[in-house]
C-alpha cells in the first residue's frame, strides 16, 4: 500500500485542506453499510442508489451541503419479533459522500427498498469560462484602414 506524508504537503500548500482531506480519508476503511452504486446518466448527471432494505422513507434522513451529501437512518422504535436468524441488516448508518462544485441535489426517491438521488452538475454563468475581447491602438487603427509604417 502507498504511504503519503500529508503533513509535509500540508507545509508546502496554502488553500488545499479539502483535497488533502480527501486523500487522507480515501487511505482509511470505511464501513461498507449500506450498498451504495454510483453512476453517471449525463454530461453533468449522476444517480446515487443506496440498498436500503428493510428502513421506511421516514427512517432515512438526507443533508446536502456544500460539498457535502450526507445519508442517514436510524431505525424506530423496537422490534420485538424472536428471529432464528436475522440476515437483513437494520443497523444504524451514516454515508457521505463529498461533492465537487456547484454539484447539486435535483431529487431523491424511495421505491422497492431502494434510495436514489439524482444530483446535476450546474456551472452558474459567471463561473464559466468566456473570451475576453481585446482592446489596443494597433486594433483601433486596422479597424479605421490606417496602418502604423515601420
Amino acid at each position: 500500500m502507498r504511504t503519503y506524508d500529508l503533513p509535509t504537503l500540508r507545509r508546502s500548500t496554502v488553500g488545499f485542506d479539502r483535497l488533502l482531506n480527501l486523500v487522507n480519508d480515501a487511505t482509511i476503511e470505511h464501513d461498507s453499510y449500506p450498498p451504495f452504486d454510483v453512476e453517471r446518466t449525463g454530461e453533468n448527471e449522476y444517480l446515487i442508489s443506496l440498498a436500503l432494505a428493510g428502513f421506511s422513507p421516514e427512517e432515512v434522513t438526507i443533508t446536502a451541503e456544500q460539498s457535502a451529501l450526507t445519508v442517514e437512518g436510524r431505525k424506530t422504535g423496537k422490534d420485538s419479533r424472536d428471529y432464528l436468524h436475522r440476515g437483513i441488516t437494520v443497523q444504524p448508518f451514516r454515508r457521505v459522500f463529498n461533492l465537487a462544485e456547484y454539484v447539486a441535489v435535483k431529487d431523491a426517491s424511495f421505491e422497492n427498498g431502494t434510495l436514489r438521488i439524482a444530483l446535476v452538475r450546474e456551472v452558474p454563468e459567471a463561473s464559466k469560462p468566456r473570451r475576453i475581447p481585446i482592446e489596443g491602438a494597433a486594433l483601433d487603427d486596422r479597424k479605421n484602414g490606417q496602418t502604423q509604417a515601420a
